[in-house]
């Protein structure tokens, strides 16, 4: 079945190829004048510089702008023409006259930098920037200074159609299943399978973050709700460039990240380096009612507080070599090392049937943790023309290690002090990662283009979790064989990917097909003391999908579009949903994985509208999604109880059969004058889920949205100041409610020194009001609870740099059918 399969995936490539049609006759009186735009010295693509056709007498006749490989192509009247190429910082280029009757493909264009102006550009991208491509909204960071000291983590919360949790969860449209790639490729920078890494990168890091809610086939079909991809910086500027950042922050933290250049004709070497320390505190607040009549103490409330200390050290290196003038090659290696220590207090009020205080207790968890991730990758592009016919090829190898160890005590304060059995936890996680990944862009015609490639990564995770507890207080610490256990975890997922594209006049299409085999494997290892008897709980699963992409566009004119977008994907369950053996968060809550857990797939729809004026962007889109055995964790009572009497809570993800999703989002960016700027989005999401688990029913229905928006002002003296707001409605699953969250950051920052320094002040959170407040019912209890994961905070930045302008603040594009390395722009 999967050499059939194989072989239809190339039969639908070579069929699409087969039939591409010519350029035609064109029935109107335009014509098509495409070319490229490099700079000169480093023939690197310059995006966004303006093309102009000119009469004799100096009128203007039509113009455009290039793409992100320096491409334009724009449609003009029959004539002669003299055609202006302008580009800020740049010194503008003249051709002579042209006699420009039928489609013509002129001669490259080279554009050299303008010193003397280049001294008096003082510009910066300072709002977010969008374009819209038929697979994605790439949105352009620029300067946010509320993100000034802060992480990525803390940068993709200002991301239109992105919200990021108080725990640190990334959703995209108010799902979760959302696939994280750097540089559009899994990585070793965003964590394997887990966003915490995010947590100890700069935000400074950041070039732009590209949203695919609508991935064409060339991406992972990993993630039903879509995939953020996260752009680094890499200068592009010839020379001896870079700059320093250095925060200081309250609750008491500080990072220093630098940046190096060195770009010359024949190479590129850069550098990016970080330490960070962070004290993080947060609190945490819990009123359990167990409504079982054989529970002696009905009422527990806990009361937490955290005590988190981060500390870090990131650097990445690498060397770009230009064989020639269209092929290069990039060897990079990325380092990342954490040692963080958390601290919990635990104190819980135990309350008997008539309300009276029975007992409470104090527990107290030291948590220390040990991270070192390595990557190192090799890259090769080699490209054959300047019409965008290109073969890339990639090879990444990645390890990861972490260890965990948390020791637990607790203690009886009332109604007399005693000591309670302590227990001791090492966790050993051992990860590697191989990726092998070819790409090849042929152009066909005027505007067609077949691409087709392979990639492959293969994981593997080693997990040993040991748990020894006392017996008895002050007594000698014993092996846990129902709780210790080994999981060695493997997930392998091939996949071949052929995809179409073409414009005619106004339409523009990209058809996709992508193949992807998965194997899963697991194989768990431990001892269970109550039948003192070794066993083996292992799977194998081998799966096969197709995974067909649909993105259309229509240009209603040079400023205005439509879209849509059709794609199936897939959500398959990381190694801890997998594992049998239970976790412990605390004595009376398990977390246990489920080795029968299948992959959820999904389809989804998404139709979006996009119109400029002069000062005004807006986007809108509307989306529908259903997915089939999607994950939900639910919540039941064991019939268990610790050895204190407290009845052991169990969380275990399944797949809860069905689950339907449509929204509606809009986003808005407004510039009415060169000092105020604004930009909001809002996104209305409605889901429900169907389905039953031991008995119970576990279907819901849940409306929910959020907002945000920003408003920054250009202060007299050059001082800029940045307000930003953000809400999450009200939102519920199978068993929890959870109450709406308001969040309020605000920054100021000053230039000096010749616009070559940055001193600058931002508070996150500036009323503490980020709290998730959450209620659980269930046929046995009842959990209302609240959770800061994080306090305000208050952050001082200064930036210095060295031969490195403020990023110049650049047209915005137009879309206009072309495409994007490899993508089709629309």
């Amino acid at each position: 079945m999967k050499y059939q399969l194989l072989f239809f995936l190339f039969l639908f490539g070579y069929g699409l190829c087969a039939q591409v049609p010519g350029a035609g006759s064109n029935i109107e009186r335009d014509i098509t004048v495409s070319g490229r735009i490099l700079e000169k010295g480093t023939n690197f693509p310059l995006e966004y510089a303006t093309v102009s056709f000119l009469k004799s007498d100096g009128t203007l006749v039509a113009g455009g702008i290039s793409d992100t490989e320096g491409k334009y192509r724009i449609e003009v009247p029959q004539g002669i023409y003299t055609l202006q190429y302008d580009f800020i910082s740049y010194k503008t280029v003249k051709l002579p006259p042209q006699r420009l009757f039928k489609n013509t493909e002129l001669p490259v264009v080279y554009m050299a930098l303008d010193s003397e102006s280049l001294d008096e550009v003082v510009v910066r991208a300072e709002t977010t920037e969008v374009q819209i491509r038929l697979d994605k909204k790439v949105y352009n960071i620029g300067k946010d200074l509320t993100t000034s000291g802060a992480t990525v983590s803390d940068a993709l919360d200002n991301v239109p159609s992105v919200t990021v949790d108080v725990d640190g969860t990334i959703a995209l449209r108010g799902n979760e299943n959302v696939r994280i790639l750097i540089n559009g490729k899994p990585s070793a920078i965003a964590g394997f399978g887990s966003t915490d890494a995010l947590r100890q990168l700069p935000a400074e890091a950041i070039e732009r973050v590209e949203v695919i809610t609508s991935p064409s086939a060339r991406y992972d079909a990993e993630g039903t709700a879509g995939i953020l991809n996260i752009i680094l910086r890499k200068e592009k500027t010839l020379g001896l460039n870079g700059s320093l950042q250095t925060n200081i922050s309250y609750p008491l933290g500080s990072s220093v990240t630098g940046n190096i250049n060195l770009r010359t004709d024949k190479f590129n070497i850069f550098n990016t380096t970080g330490v960070r320390y962070q004290e993080s505190p947060g609190n945490a607040f819990f009123r359990n009612t167990y409504l079982s009549n054989n529970v002696d103490n009905p009422l527990i409330i806990e009361d937490r507080d955290y005590d988190r200390l981060r500390r870090g050290f990131n650097t990445n290196l690498g060397i770009e070599y230009f064989l020639n003038d269209r092929s290069s090659i990039t060897a990079a290696g990325f380092l990342r090392t954490g040692d963080d220590e958390d601290n919990t207090v635990n104190i819980t009020d135990e309350f008997d049937r008539d309300s009276n205080l029975a007992v409470t207790r104090d527990r107290i968890e030291t948590e220390l943790e040990d991270d070192l991730n390595f990557q190192f990758s090799l890259a090769y592009v080699n490209n054959f023309n300047d019409n965008g016919h290109k073969l890339s090829a990639d090879f990444q190898y990645e390890i990861g290690e972490e260890t965990q160890t948390s020791l637990i005590e607790e203690s009886n304060t009332f109604p007399e002090l005693e000591l309670l059995p302590t227990e001791d936890i090492t966790e050993v996680e051992d990860e590697t990662e191989i990726l092998l990944q070819a790409d090849y862009v042929l152009p066909i015609g005027e505007n067609a283009q077949f691409e087709a490639g392979y990639r492959g990564r293969f994981e593997n995770s080693v997990t040993d979790y040991l748990l020894l507890e006392q017996l008895s207080a002050g007594g000698p610490f014993v092996r846990n064989d129902s709780l210790s256990n080994i999981f060695d975890f493997t997930q392998n997922v091939q996949a071949l990917y052929t995809q179409y594209g073409n414009k005619f006049g106004n339409f523009s299409f990209l058809l996709g097909l992508r193949m992807e085999n998965t194997v899963l494997k697991g194989e768990v290892t431990g001892e269970d003391v109550t039948s003192n008897e070794s066993f083996n709980i292992s799977f194998d699963k081998d799966l096969i999908g197709l995974f067909p992409t649909v993105n259309l566009v229509y240009e209603l004119n040079e400023k205005e579009n439509i879209t849509l977008g059709y794609n199936r994907r897939i959500n398959r369950p990381r190694n801890w949903f997998l594992n049998p053996f239970p976790s412990r968060s605390s004595e009376a809550n398990v977390f246990q994985g489920n080795p029968n857990l299948n992959p959820a797939y999904a389809s989804a729809f998404d139709l979006g509208y996009l119109k400029r004026w002069k000062k005004l962007t807006l986007t809108a889109s509307v989306y529908y999604q259903y997915e089939t055995d999607a994950f939900e964790r639910v919540q039941e009572d064991t019939g268990e109880e610790t050895p204190n009497g407290i009845p052991i809570i169990r969380t275990i993800p399944i797949n809860l059969s069905t689950n339907q999703r449509v929204g509606f989002e809009a986003a808005m960016l407004y510039n009415p004058a060169r000092w105020l700027r604004f930009n909001g989005s809002f996104n209305f999401f409605q889901f429900e889920s169907e389905g039953t688990f031991n008995n119970v029913d576990y279907g819901t229905k849940n409306t929910s949205w959020f907002a945000r928006g920003s408003a920054k002002v250009t202060l007299p003296g050059k001082v800029d100041w940045q307000t930003n707001a953000f809400y999450r409605g009200p939102r519920n699953n199978a068993q929890t409610e959870t109450e709406g969250i308001i969040s309020i950051s605000l920054a100021f920052s000053k230039d000096f020194l010749g616009d070559n320094a940055t001193i600058g002040f931002n508070v996150s959170d500036l009323f503490n009001s980020r709290k998730r407040m959450s209620l659980t019912e269930t046929d046995s209890f009842i959990s209302d609870s609240e959770f800061q994961w994080r306090e305000r905070q208050f952050n001082l930045s200064f930036t210095y740099r060295f031969n490195q302008k403020k990023e110049r603040s650049r047209g915005r594009g137009n879309g206009g059918g072309d495409f994007d390395d490899g993508d089709f722009e629309g």
